[in-house]
This record gives structure tokens, sequence and C-alpha cells, in this order.
């Protein structure tokens, strides 16, 4: 076990567009307790947040609104067409974000929860895949992800090029991961896929 004894963790991230959503609600429905980093990255870029400063300190107040609070596309426009930008980033943003993982484990273990998945497409990277028992990886083919994610986020072929270049390749997500969920087909398949992962774990930690 982790350091997080005494609770399974379980890490969850994958390619962008992927289904990882799709994925983390299936665990939230097996009693898995979800983290969930998106979240805390918005959390600790709040407007006055220690966090915030440092990036505005770093990056300009061109990244910021009138009232002070983040502008993400901006920083977003920023760092995702600029490799040392984002290296820059997530060296000042991970720290606290871990951070804050792990108060949540922390406050999820006091609590007796038997399973806690951190949903966080940037584990690797931040290093919370060393707070985790076991890793699970949700990948898809370039083709069907490009196309979720302009039906969803709205963005042209070649903001979402740029996106993939800063991210793991599907042969590092499956060399690094337990358990891998592809998900090339149905939403249904993958949602069986899910839940079929999510008993195996809790069988594992049950035996």
């Amino acid at each position: 076990m982790s350091e997080s004894a005494g609770a399974a963790v379980i890490g969850l991230t994958g390619q962008s567009g992927a289904g990882k959503t799709t994925v983390c609600r299936v665990f939230d429905k097996k009693g898995f307790a979800v983290i969930n980093a998106d979240k805390i990255a918005r959390f600790i870029m709040e407007k006055g947040s220690p966090c915030l400063a440092e990036v505005t300190e770093c990056f300009g107040n061109g990244i910021l609104h009138e009232d002070g609070s983040l502008n993400r596309q901006k920083l977003a426009d920023i760092v995702f067409g600029d490799r040392e930008k984002l290296i820059q980033l997530n060296a000042i943003s991970y720290p606290y974000i871990t951070s804050e993982i792990l108060k949540m484990i922390n406050k999820y273990r006091d609590e007796n929860r038997k399973y806690v998945l951190i949903d966080a497409p940037t584990l690797f990277e931040s290093r919370a895949d060393g707070f985790c028992d076991l890793i699970i990886s949700v990948t898809a083919s370039e083709k069907l992800r490009t196309e979720r994610i302009a039906a969803r986020d709205g963005l042209t072929s070649e903001q979402i090029k740029e996106r993939f270049s800063s991210q793991h390749t599907e042969e590092f997500f499956i060399n690094h991961s337990d358990f891998i969920i592809k998900n090339n087909n149905s939403a249904n398949e993958l949602i069986e896929k899910a839940e079929e992962v999510a008993e195996k774990i809790k069988e594992y930690y049950n035996a």
C-alpha cells in the first residue's frame, strides 16, 4: 500500500476525450469516494489565492479579468502553444494541487472510506500517481477523441492538436497503468468495462 494505508487509493487518468468522465461516474456509483483534480485545480487558482498570485507574477496581468480573477482561456492560449510555458505553469500549480489531494485522501481515510478514486488528467505529471495503489487509464483512438473534444469544447483542430502534443501517448499509459479501458465503441460498452474494473478492484481489496 502507499502512504494512504487504510484506504485503497485508485488513480484514474488517460487521454483527453477518451471518456474518463463516464468512467468516473461509474466508480462513484460503485461507492468510490471521488477526488476531482480539475475542481481542485480551479479551487487553487481562485481570485486572491497564493497560487494565482504566483502564476500572475510569472505570466503577467494579461491572464486576469478586470476583477482580478483568472481568464482561463488566455492562460490556456499561452501554455498550450508553448511547452516551456506549460512546464512553468505546472511547476507552480502542481504542489498546490497535490497538497489538496493529500488533504482529501486523509479526510476520506478519517471517514473510514474503503476506496478513494483520484480523477486526474495529469496524474503522472503532478506526481499524484505516487499516492495511488492502482492506476486506471482510459484511452481511445485519436480520431474519436478529436471528434469528441471538438463537439464538447468547440475547439479547432489546431487547438486540439496542440492539446494532444502536450500529453502522454497511449503507449505511455499502457506501460504505467494497472488497468487500461479502451473506449473505441459505444457508451454502453464503456460503462460495462468500467463496472467490470470497479468490481475487480473491490473484490481484490475484500479478499
